[in-house]
């Protein structure tokens, strides 16, 4: 199986790194580059209301975009898995996994990007802040989306190819799993919905942002291999919901917040 996490907004590049964590490149370096050139042509304030941001958080990413270099090296990036911060990273805690886990993740879990396309964990990554549904023009469309066209659905494919079973997992949002093209991906999809009780069972946008990286979490500390093996998952009090699901639709459900497992 491979699986797929939305990146974050909110960034670590604070928190030390082990010196000795292995680290890989990022695929479509030089298509990151191309976003970068056209990003530095904009002002703050266009960078502003693109972005729908505050003048300072303009300020600073015109900033990081200035500083951003095509070579990745430990003084300017970091591993994308241990950058990534917010809720969904909380769930994952991928400081606290062990190296063998990390390079399950490595082997299983590609992280969708408005600027890199896809990112595996140990990619380096210079800090960035493009999101997904951004409708930045270029050479190659009016939005991002068209931007990366099948290219992010046709390296999924590469990688599903590698697997045992072409299945991939989607642990995304709607407004990252929407550059992936289904026209091209071969392979079966599953999405994971979590649902927490509040006069009903429904998806609670806070809670299920962190439920996504629980269910990463688990994945790498159990090395589930098949969709099966995922109605395991039981961190932080939820549990399977056989009733509400479907075949391509895994349900969990939890009546109250818990602690983390």
């Amino acid at each position: 199986m491979l699986f797929v996490l939305s990146p974050a907004k909110a960034l670590d590049y604070d928190t030390p790194v082990p010196t000795d964590l292995p680290h890989t490149l990022p695929v479509f370096g030089p298509r990151a580059a191309e976003l970068v050139g056209v990003l530095r042509e904009k002002s703050p304030e266009q960078v502003a209301g693109l972005m729908r941001l505050s003048d300072a958080l303009a300020g600073l990413n015109v900033a990081r975009y200035a500083a951003w270099r095509p070579r990745h090296t430990a003084r300017n990036a970091r591993q994308a898995v241990l950058a990534f911060d917010g809720d969904v990273y909380g769930g994952l805690q991928a400081r606290t996994l062990k190296p063998a886990q990390l390079q399950w993740l490595q082997q299983h879990l590609c992280i969708l990007s408005g600027l890199y396309g896809v990112l595996r964990p140990l990619d380096r990554m210079q800090p960035y802040r493009l999101e997904m549904g951004t409708a930045l023009k270029t050479a190659g469309g009016a939005n991002l989306y068209q931007f990366w066209g099948p290219r992010i659905a046709d390296y999924l494919n590469q990688r599903l190819a590698q697997q045992r079973a072409p299945v991939l997992i989607n642990l995304a949002s709607q407004e990252y799993f929407k550059s992936v093209d289904r026209k091209v991906l071969k392979g079966r999809v599953i999405d994971c919905v979590f649902e927490d009780y509040k006069g009903g069972y429904k998806v609670i946008s806070f809670f299920a942002k962190r439920a996504r990286g629980l269910m990463m979490r688990w994945a790498a500390l159990h090395q589930a291999g098949t969709p099966a093996r995922l109605q395991g998952f039981d961190l932080d009090g939820y549990a399977f919901a056989p009733a509400a699901s479907a075949p391509d639709r895994l349900v969990f459900r939890r009546k109250t917040s818990g602690a983390v497992a």
